[in-house]
């Protein structure tokens, strides 16, 4: 049975999840609860049921929140149509869009002023591609893969740029980048690439990791696109890897005749749930665990105005 665990470094929480759930803390320590959240602050399962316990109650359509009460959009962003509505309802809002997507908002807006379309590569339904794709009202394509490019239809082809979501493989972004230059050459990409610092160092992490070990265990929730992804690229390296929530969805097979395991974690999944598969871990007969070196994260983003205690 296994004998080490190698730990990915970094893993686990980035600075736009850690302000997210600050925001959603500081809110109800000030205004009481409850405080409503549209759509689920990050995607992880024990982080909103955490803040269920404190007060939080969280929403997809603004038509559940009450007359006057305070409102925090989630980590991945919302649509300009969103914003509108909640002004227009006279909530008191608080915005938890990760800076990173921010960005890409901005940019959305000062290029479409200049009279661009965008080519978007993301994943459809994903809220943070719905609330990007909703800064506008037309102009904006999605694509998910090197096959959609070849059926995007933008109306002109002079001003165009393309834009992504903040939290994709930086390997299949970079090939679907590769195809929307082919077919558009003029196309203008980013000043810097849109996918976060903190989704490039954990895929940088498990690229030096997954060789290391005879089997990959990523925590993260199935509706956590950078966790899905991390797993997906220790399968592409050749090493078994496995997406679990919580502790408790651990199978011992997993692990029969491996003898390192290898395990990381999503940015919206908090250390604690790491530190329950370690001890999991250790009841299966894992006796170390080493830190591999890895990038120091030192980002912080600062709380809205209005909410220091």
């Amino acid at each position: 049975m296994t004998s080490e665990i190698l730990l990915a470094e970094p893993r686990g929480f980035c600075a736009g999840v850690d302000r997210a759930i600050d925001i959603v803390e500081h809110a109800l320590a000030k205004f009481g609860r409850p405080i409503y959240v549209r759509h689920e602050i990050v995607h992880n399962t024990y982080v909103v049921n955490d803040l269920k316990d404190k007060g939080a109650i969280f929403i997809e359509e603004l038509s559940e929140v009450p007359p006057g009460a305070t409102l925090i959009f989630s980590a991945h962003g919302v649509s300009l149509a969103v914003q509108q509505e909640a002004e227009r309802r006279g909530f008191r809002i608080f915005d938890a869009t990760c800076p990173l997507v921010s960005k890409v908002h901005v940019e959305l807006a000062k290029l479409h002023k200049e009279g661009f379309e965008f080519i978007m590569i993301g994943h459809k339904g994903h809220p943070e591609v719905e609330g990007t794709m909703g800064q506008l009202d037309s102009g904006i394509h999605l694509v998910e893969d090197v096959a959609d490019v070849a059926k995007a239809q933008p109306a002109q082809t002079e001003k165009l740029a393309v834009v992504t979501q903040t939290t994709l493989s930086v390997d299949d972004a970079a090939e679907i980048v590769a195809a929307v230059k082919a077919r558009f050459p003029q196309v203008r990409e980013p000043k810097q690439q849109d996918i976060c610092y903190a989704t490039q160092n954990r895929q940088d992490a498990v690229k030096l990791l997954s060789p290391q070990v005879d089997v990959v265990i990523v925590v993260g929730s199935p509706t956590s696109s950078n966790s899905n992804r991390l797993r997906e690229l220790a399968d592409r390296l050749g090493t078994p890897a496995y997406m679990v929530d919580s502790a408790a969805d651990l199978d011992s097979a997993w692990f029969e005749g491996k003898n390192k395991v290898g395990l990381t974690a999503g940015a919206s999944a908090p250390d604690v749930l790491v530190q329950a598969v370690i001890h999991r871990l250790r009841d299966l007969g894992a006796v170390s665990v080493r830190t591999l070196d890895g990038i120091q994260e030192t980002i912080k983003f600062p709380l809205p105005k209005g909410l220091k205690l």
